[in-house]
């Protein structure tokens, strides 16, 4: 016991800095979320009230604009639950299991984050596009991907299937397979072993990898812009619609439905810090990577 907190003072005391290193530390920290956090947040918020709060409410219930965020829920609605479905068998399989092509599927998941947004929409142009692969044999039976909603749903499910699944292979790892086993000998079917023991364990893990992938589908640009054909009233999501008001120069409206994008990322970086601390006090020490010795 006197060892394991002998070694405790040591580590603490080696982390410990000066009272001036501190708050220089702290200083440049804060100066750099200032700069590039706070006040571009308060640009847009008083870029979109700029003209008062009766033309802001009049930019987001034009039509265009309503019709935009009617899609970027539609699309998030779709895309959030198919990656939820996707990333719990995903991250189950990795970390309970056992099997051949373990690392392929790993690898798979990660190509998202390794792979810009714009080449994967350009990917689907040349599998779904009129000249494609694809796309001729699906237009003679009267299904259009690209340049419509279906196209947005797969650019938006290929960008964001990672997040929940990444979010949840980690803490599945380290919980190990011993309750599941567990319940498994005194009985319990595979799916009562799921929702009675795994599910339990991983909710605020997944509910914070849902969060992240919600914001992604709905903040979502490079590949749906591609694939989408920018066609106002029916293919523009929110941030498409943002940048079609910009580049007509009517700034009031975009900064105001840019506004609630911002809101979107506040709301999620709120709730990602709970659900983050959350998660980390499910774990034990051993868990996050303390052992004491």
């Amino acid at each position: 016991m006197k060892h394991t907190e002998n070694i405790r003072c040591r580590a603490a005391a080696a982390t410990t800095e000066s009272r001036w290193v501190r708050w220089l530390l702290i200083g440049v920290s804060l100066t750099f979320l200032g700069l590039f956090l706070a006040m571009p947040l308060a640009a847009v918020f008083a870029q979109a009230l700029s003209r008062g709060w009766a033309m802001y409410v009049r930019s987001l219930g034009d039509s265009d604009a309503l019709s935009a965020i009617r899609l970027t829920l539609l699309v998030a609605l779709i895309a959030v639950p198919v990656n939820t479905v996707f990333g719990v068998a995903a991250a189950w399989a990795i970390a309970k299991f056992q099997f051949f092509g373990k690392s392929v599927l790993i690898t798979l998941i990660d190509l998202p984050y390794s792979v810009s947004p714009v080449i994967s929409g350009m990917v689907l142009v040349l599998l779904f596009g009129r000249q494609g692969w694809l796309g001729p044999w699906l237009e003679a039976r009267g299904i259009h991907v690209v340049f419509a909603v279906s196209g947005i749903v797969l650019a938006t499910l290929f960008v964001t299937f990672p997040f929940v699944a990444r979010e949840l292979i980690p803490l599945m790892q380290a919980q190990g397979t011993e309750e599941e086993e567990a319940a498994r000998l005194l009985g319990a079917s595979g799916w009562q072993t799921f929702r009675r023991v795994t599910l339990p364990n991983i909710k605020w893990g997944l509910l914070y990898g849902v969060i992240l992938c919600n914001a992604r589908a709905m903040g979502e640009f490079g590949a749906v812009s591609v694939v989408s054909g920018h066609i106002r009233g029916e293919t523009n999501t929110m941030p498409l619609h943002v940048e079609v008001l910009y580049n007509e120069y009517n700034t009031t409206a975009a900064f105001a439905v840019a506004s609630l994008l911002a809101l979107l990322a506040l709301v999620t970086l709120v709730l990602k810090s709970v659900l983050q601390w959350k998660t980390g006090e499910q774990l034990t020490p051993e868990e996050q990577g303390y052992t004491g010795d």
